[in-house]
């Protein structure tokens, strides 16, 4: 008997079964969540049989995920997740915490967390017998897609706002994928590939839209805890141990939706006994969820999203709703930053961490700052903070966070000058 039972609709609560609806909800629109059985799968494993796993990637949780294997072995398919945690003492030393954790998911196959919900889909359209995979994206989700259907042989198609960083264009690209550039906005991307889905009869990948999106962003709370746990020496047969507070940067919300998902699978299985407080962190420019938390409002407004963290600008977030109850369902909060404030973050990040991250996946650490300075995380709570994407993925907001490169004559005298 399949674990995956249907679906849940996060507005109205009407259920479906797998073959009654693929998107949302017919009645509403809203975005569907995924129904597993649970009974099932806490028959069928447990924490300890994952802890033993010697599979180092998301596909350990095979057993909690609404696909079946998905096979390509040996390939960046099979890669994805089980990025490293690390505990950077200096910038833990600088913000007064004692317990601070960073997680990497700069370190994917194609340099992004979106390979997660990206190898989810890809199994999925396999499943269904789709012949093309087709997503918007602003690189990274389109890289994350182009690369993983490379993996699985499978055709997919891009589009992307012709504002997209050059490196992230070159991704796509680079791993076959037909890329269109489209003269307008994210939103105006999303929407068009609807409508080629539905006239061509493609699978659309689209995160907020795609139900499996989260399926697979939801591994990164099993990861979490599951490493959490081992680091810290609490690690059990029967349960593991999340952090008191999370931080995670927000765009279209698909990314703390899914991870909120699968704290609450956990919570649910009984293998995690406190859910975190989430805080979802926004671009000043880019803030509409954050906007509707201090309104104390479900009812997410558009904006007109101007940051230098093109993946988390968005106008209208696709999957705002679940995305503001992350945090307000746990205890948490939402916060705004500056696009200054990513770009401390982002030199911080390096020269204290060591870890690269784009301006989107830095912009979770500026909400840390910002947090302590305002009071709002505790000198002993255990925090993690997630980081989305690797910095090459925009070397413009690289170098204008860490300045230009000198350029002298060859000689000492030459060198000891530019050195001062």
């Amino acid at each position: 008997m399949s674990k995956f039972r249907g679906y849940c609709c996060s507005v109205c609560g009407k259920e479906y079964t797998p073959d009654e609806v693929t998107y949302t909800c017919p009645a509403d629109g809203g975005n569907l969540d995924v129904l597993l059985d649970m009974e099932q799968i806490r028959a069928q494993t447990s924490p300890g049989q994952i802890n033993a796993s010697r599979d180092g990637s998301i596909w350990r949780y095979l057993p909690l995920l609404p696909v079946g294997d998905p096979g390509h072995e040996n390939t960046p398919l099979r890669a994805v997740g089980w990025t490293p945690v690390f505990r950077p003492a200096k910038l833990a030393s600088n913000l007064g915490l004692k317990n601070l954790w960073l997680k990497d998911d700069g370190r994917n196959p194609t340099a992004s967390f979106k390979d997660r919900a990206s190898a989810v889909t890809v199994v999925r359209a396999e499943e269904i017998g789709a012949e093309v995979v087709i997503t918007a994206s602003t690189g990274n989700a389109g890289a994350a897609l182009a690369g993983m259907a490379a993996a699985a042989q499978r055709p997919a198609v891009i589009l992307a706002p012709k504002t997209a960083p050059q490196g992230k264009v070159a991704q796509l690209l680079m791993f076959g994928a037909r890329v269109i550039l489209v003269d307008g906005t994210y939103d105006d991307a999303f929407d068009l590939t609807l409508e080629a889905a539905d006239a061509l009869g493609w699978y659309c990948r689209n995160t907020g839209y795609n139900p499996f999106t989260a399926e697979g962003k939801k591994t990164v709370a099993f990861e979490i805890c599951e490493q959490f746990s081992m680091l810290t020496g609490q690690l059990k047969e029967n349960e593991w141990v999340a952090p008191d507070v999370i931080f995670v940067s927000v765009g279209d919300g698909n990314i703390i939706s899914g991870l909120y998902k699968g704290l609450k699978d956990l919570v649910e299985l009984g293998w995690i006994k406190k859910m975190p407080r989430i805080m979802g962190v926004q671009a000043e420019g880019s803030s509409a969820i954050y906007n509707a938390f201090t309104a104390g409002t479900e009812d997410i407004e558009p904006v007109r999203a101007t940051t230098m963290a093109d993946s988390i600008s968005v106008d209208l977030p696709r999957d705002g709703l679940r995305a503001l109850r992350a945090a307000t369902q746990t205890g948490g909060a939402y916060i705004q930053v500056t696009d200054d404030a990513i770009l401390d973050a982002m030199r911080a990040l390096g020269r204290d961490a060591a870890v690269f991250a784009e301006p989107a996946g830095a912009t979770s650490y500026a909400g840390l700052v910002k947090a302590v300075a305002e009071s709002l995380v505790k000198a002993d709570d255990q925090i993690l903070v997630l980081n989305t994407g690797n910095g090459l993925k925009d070397v413009r907001a690289a170098l204008e966070a860490a300045g230009e490169a000198k350029v002298i004559k060859p000689g000492l005298d030459e060198l000891k000058a530019a050195l001062g």
